[in-house]
């Protein structure tokens, strides 16, 4: 996925305060740049391919240095061509860095939030972005807390048990196509296409708009998946987990995400019985575990009757 200056300066609200013709350059790496060691004149190290950021930190060491030594550390900042020079709120931007990113067609923008905030969310914004991300066939939900991905063939009733869940109070996340990305191993995270944004297909009804229908509060941007629930038809002739002590799992870049397959009859209410998995897998998070706590009552119930024969 690509993205520019011009994107980033737009999502951040940013200034631009001069370098306007390099706003459609593109930005590619996830990471941050802090030049303040390259200020200081060591620029064996200097991260050129990235994003600058500048703070108060920065520039107040800037303005110890002579005007010879500022015209010759910034040329150099800018003679690598990075993509854009931020700088953070309360910092008063040298004319030089002005100067130069007209020369250089290199964007200056100006943020109106603090440093370490600024940084933070940048990052964030930067990998959300720069991932690597793959699109797979199902209906995202955020169900009491806990992100659960129902898959399932075509015509199953994915996104009539997803309306269900909404209409309960849970929040969904995305229908019918759902974007991945790593935000590190073992945290996966699920969004939907910007097209598909608060919508949900019913068949027999069309397109409906879920914020229209329930409010703001049934949708959500995004959410980490922590469970996938598979959908699938009854069969009389296979054996199903009665317990549920085998945890089945699937992978997704380098994450493991619990797996559970659920059967579905008519006379099964679908709906409660996704939210009870999410509900269990909650627990499990937690720490308890109700399936294994009910084999080990089993067993030293017969335990104890064994002892008393």
């Amino acid at each position: 996925m690509s993205l520019t200056v011009r994107k980033l300066s737009e999502d951040f609200k940013c200034q631009v305060i001069s370098g306007h013709k390099g706003l459609d350059g593109i930005v590619d790496k996830t990471q941050l740049s802090r030049p303040g060691i390259e200020l200081a004149g060591l620029f064996d190290f200097y991260e050129y391919d990235r994003i600058q950021l500048l703070g108060s930190k920065e520039i107040t060491f800037f303005w110890w240095l002579n005007e010879e030594d500022q015209e010759i550390r910034v040329n150099m900042l800018f003679e690598k061509k990075p993509p854009a020079f931020i700088f953070s709120q309360h910092v008063d931007i040298p004319e030089i860095f002005i100067r130069k990113a007209d020369e250089y067609n290199i964007p200056v923008l100006k943020s109106e939030q603090r440093t370490s905030e600024l940084a933070s969310r940048l990052y964030r914004y930067l990998f959300a972005k720069l991932a690597p991300r793959m699109s797979i066939h199902g209906t995202l939900l955020d169900i009491n807390g806990v992100g659960v991905l129902i898959q399932g063939s075509s015509g199953i009733g994915k996104s009539e048990v997803a309306l269900e869940l909404i209409r309960r109070g849970h929040q969904l996340v995305a229908d019918d196509r759902v974007d991945l990305y790593e935000r590190e191993k073992n945290f996966l995270v699920g969004e939907a296409p910007d097209i598909l944004k608060k919508y949900i297909e019913i068949r027999g009804i069309g397109i409906i708009n879920i914020v229209k229908l329930f409010g703001a509060s049934a949708f959500k941007e995004e959410k980490n998946v922590n469970m996938i629930v598979e959908l699938v038809h009854w069969d009389d002739h296979l054996d199903y987990d009665r317990l549920g002590l085998e945890q089945q799992t699937k992978k997704f870049f380098d994450s493991e995400i619990v797996y559970v397959k659920i059967p579905i009859t008519a006379a099964r209410s679908v709906p409660t019985l996704v939210e009870v998995a999410a509900m269990n897998a909650r627990l499990n998070y937690l720490g308890t575990n109700m399936a294994k706590e009910f084999t080990d009552e089993l067993n030293k119930t017969i335990q104890e009757k064994t002892k008393k024969k």
